[in-house]
């Protein structure tokens, strides 16, 4: 079915908003993915405060014309669908999609926006193998934490010996 110029310039505008907004952007070639998985990666993108979109590939190439990134623009192979997101998200969605590809080997990144530069493909998968920030979180309590334990169980080692001490004394008569 074909879309009319107003709704073309809508689309178009739209796109522009977009990778005005959007920090990290990935391209995926979703051509021969079935009905449900296009419904999983669509839910997979809002779970990620992420927005899934499709568009004519003139239209994705005019918008992209008309935004200031550096660098080539990735090709944009086969049917094309946008993932825009912020930039705290992006080992997210990249984690994410890469388990998403390894479920449904119809789609394929194509490549991606990211820190104001278009990316291939191979940036968009070590983006996915970055810790989350909730993780080295995690990891950074547990080394500031680490001498305090080890101190704790150096200090109890005298009163543990102790104690242990007595309970044999204790235990022979």
């Amino acid at each position: 079915m074909a879309v009319s110029r107003q709704k073309k310039e809508s689309i178009l505008k739209d796109l522009i908003e977009r990778f005005k907004n959007s920090p990290f952007v990935v391209f995926v070639n979703f051509h021969g993915l079935n009905t449900v998985a296009s419904r999983k990666l669509r839910s997979l993108a809002r779970r990620s405060a992420a927005k899934y979109q499709v568009a004519k590939k003139t239209l994705i190439k005019k918008s992209l014309g008309e935004s200031k990134f550096s660098g080539e623009v990735p090709g944009l192979e086969g049917e094309i669908g946008v993932i825009f997101s912020s930039a705290e998200k992006a080992t997210e969605i990249a984690k994410n999609l890469v388990k998403f590809i390894k479920e449904n080997k119809e789609l394929a990144v194509n490549g991606g926006i990211f820190e104001n530069r278009f990316v291939g493909p191979k940036i968009i998968s070590e983006l996915s193998v970055i810790p989350s920030a909730e993780e080295l979180l995690a990891k950074l309590v547990y080394i500031i934490n680490s001498p305090i334990q080890r101190m704790v169980v150096t200090l109890n080692g005298p009163m543990r010996n102790f104690v242990n001490a007595l309970n044999q004394i204790k235990n022979k008569n």
